[in-house]
């Protein structure tokens, strides 16, 4: 069944919507920069079903919520943010070693340099399934990625070669990280979810436009304000998929929470009623369909201009994923040129640095995000 775009198409939709979102997620990024202007040298950003929870940059030194929700963690741990605020603090300092050890591993002295790191897990709602994900990256490129079904690291480029080594010797530390992702992650996450309920468990439909810049140019078909993020975007001839002379972009994140995404259509000058445009959103049955119409498209050509608050909506907020080398010590080691050197307190404690188990915390009553090693 299909809904045609118009009047009245979203209170039909929310009639016969029925929610069905049974996979969550749950993402630490962590960014640590070197020479980037105006921008915090270290910085943590917590992510829930793309909802940021958290938020951590070397400027404010501390850990602070993003959603009214996660305040209610402070329910089963008063001085939960205070603790974390601790971690991220230690956490600062030894992403600022392990920066230095990359650049020294890559000969490299001045210039804009950045370690990401993203790590979490995914829990499916419905059958159980849980799954996690630890990977690094080093100026944009991918560095060093841990196969959760396996359980060993796996290099992306040479000069992770020999880290990939040592971490796979450490059979305990590669125990503690399969427990993590098994069961400490999708614990915290399923928490969450809980807490964040009324907001992660909701389906917003999106206003979709027809847009097109000049009389020649591509025609755009632009969805925005939908929730959550498992959409999809075609354009169709004669009710068939096209591929050819279409470009589709992908989804990004709107500053409200919801989500735009858009597909471009190269097109003939004639047979524009054999083309429509199909919205598909996970949840929802049926799909929103627009019409090519002529009428219809919004342009600053012409007798039809674009709104201000339209042109807003084409503004992408882009978040800068913070990700970043996890490792944290006591102590922290700085290795020498041919080796970087890691020691099981500093992974031990890494572990501690953002997670709620370890030596100060109990990890039956305190957890969330985890670190594993420092480079």
């Amino acid at each position: 069944m299909e809904i045609q775009d118009g009047a009245g198409r979203r209170e039909m939709l929310l009639q016969i919507t029925k929610g069905v979102i049974t996979m969550h997620s749950l993402k630490m990024f962590y960014t640590a920069s070197y020479e980037v202007t105006n921008f915090p040298e270290f910085v943590i950003v917590g992510m829930v079903d793309d909802f940021q929870i958290d938020y951590y940059d070397s400027n404010t030194k501390r850990v602070e919520p993003r959603q009214d929700w996660m305040n209610k963690v402070t329910d089963d741990d008063a001085d939960f943010w205070e603790w974390l605020t601790e971690r991220a603090v230690v956490a600062q300092h030894v992403f600022k070693v392990n920066l230095d050890n990359l650049k020294r591993r890559f000969n490299q002295t001045g210039g804009v340099h950045i370690v990401q790191v993203m790590y979490g897990c995914e829990w499916d709602d419905e059958t159980g399934d849980v799954n996690g994900y630890d990977q690094y990256g080093y100026d944009g490129e991918d560095f060093i990625v841990l196969d959760t079904k396996t359980m060993t690291w796996v290099a992306a480029q040479q000069q992770a070669v020999f880290i990939k080594q040592e971490w796979n010797k450490d059979k305990a530390e590669l125990e503690d990280l399969k427990n993590y992702y098994t069961n400490e992650c999708p614990d915290w996450l399923k928490k969450y979810v809980n807490y964040g309920r009324s907001s992660l468990m909701r389906t917003n439909l999106p206003t979709v436009s027809l847009l097109q810049k000049t009389p020649s140019s591509r025609v755009t078909c632009h969805a925005t304000g939908f929730y959550p993020n498992r959409a999809t975007m075609f354009w169709r001839k004669d009710g068939e998929e096209l591929h050819k002379d279409v470009d589709k972009g992908e989804i990004l994140p709107n500053h409200d929470g919801s989500f735009q995404i858009s597909a471009d259509l190269q097109l003939p000058s004639d047979d524009w009623g054999k083309y429509d445009c199909v919205f598909q959103l996970s949840g929802v049955k049926e799909d929103i369909v627009t019409k090519l119409d002529k009428r219809e498209i919004k342009t600053n050509y012409g007798k039809t201009s674009m709104r201000s608050d339209e042109r807003e909506d084409l503004t992408v907020t882009v978040l800068f994923e913070g990700l970043g080398v996890q490792g944290c010590s006591n102590r922290t080691e700085v290795s020498d040129e041919s080796s970087i050197k890691v020691s099981k307190s500093q992974k031990t404690l890494h572990l501690l640095a953002i997670s709620g188990c370890g030596p100060f915390r109990d990890c039956t009553n305190l957890g969330g995000v985890h670190l594993d090693v420092v480079l």
